[in-house]
């Protein structure tokens, strides 16, 4: 497993790549966008310039399929600028929790005040229905790991901001919300894995999400989470689990959660 070194000068030195390549100074917003959410970087703004991820340091190309494996900037309605990061790094990739939040950091670096963070996930509440979008209330950080090092203590208490939240049901007052569980993947859960996270109060199961939205809280950021809910968890439907399946859910979804997160968007 390979560590990345010195992770807040890296962010730093990613961020002024960024700002060179695309020729945007400041992004005040940024948005990590999972299977599903990869359409809203067309319609939430202008697009000013794109990068690959690999060109820019500490950002590797995708390694999952469904992922862009690019940086956009992105000129809002309100003339502020956004970042989309389309080149996620999971935990299961080997490359260390640094990797996993490097675009959090990196985001934080570039000027956001804002962090959007989305994915694709299974539902254990039966109430969440797939090709739902789902706000996360909060979260179950279940890697055994933490992107916060050293005797940092990071309050975690509104990880999910309230005040986005409330703004997100504005934009779309039918969301409904739940506590999303992050395990470390690849491999999906059991049914008695799945058990388990019921009983202790997951709503939401996926591989990501958790360990960026407390790197972007120690970094400063405010933190909106979104799931769509791409199938049912291990052992609530009929079907075998696959990632064919959660790309095909999210590729349905794509039209109906651009226009929402653009709703969304446009209220910050």
């Amino acid at each position: 497993m390979t560590e990345i070194r010195d992770p807040q000068a890296l962010a730093r030195e990613a961020a002024d790549t960024i700002a060179r390549l695309t020729g945007v100074e400041h992004h005040g917003i940024a948005l990590t966008l999972g299977s599903g959410w990869g359409r809203a970087a067309d319609v939430i703004g202008e697009t000013v310039a794109v990068v690959p991820a690999d060109e820019v340091p500490g950002f590797h190309a995708s390694g999952v399929p469904g992922h862009s494996g690019t940086l956009r900037s992105i000129r809002l309605a309100s003339g502020e600028h956004a970042l989309v990061i389309g080149a996620r790094t999971h935990f299961y990739e080997g490359r260390g929790v640094r990797a996993v939040v490097h675009g959090v950091r990196t985001a934080a670096a570039a000027g956001a005040g804002v962090m959007i963070l989305s994915n694709g996930a299974g539902g254990i509440d039966p109430a969440f229905r797939a090709g739902e979008p789902v706000l996360i209330s909060d979260h179950l950080n279940l890697t055994a790991a933490s992107p916060v090092e050293g005797a940092n203590f990071v309050d975690l208490t509104d990880l999910y901001s309230s005040r986005l939240r409330e703004l997100a049901h504005q934009a779309e007052p039918s969301l409904q919300q739940g506590v999303y569980a992050q395990l470390p993947g690849p491999h999906y859960e059991t049914p008695a894995e799945i058990q388990y996270l019921r009983v202790i109060g997951a709503q939401i199961v996926g591989m990501s999400t958790a360990l960026e939205a407390i790197a972007a809280r120690q970094a400063g950021l405010e933190v909106l989470g979104l799931s769509l809910i791409t199938n049912p968890a291990a052992g609530l439907g009929e079907d075998p689990l696959s990632h064919e399946e959660v790309l095909a859910e999210g590729r349905a979804a794509e039209p109906r959660l651009a226009e929402l997160l653009s709703r969304i968007v446009a209220r910050l």
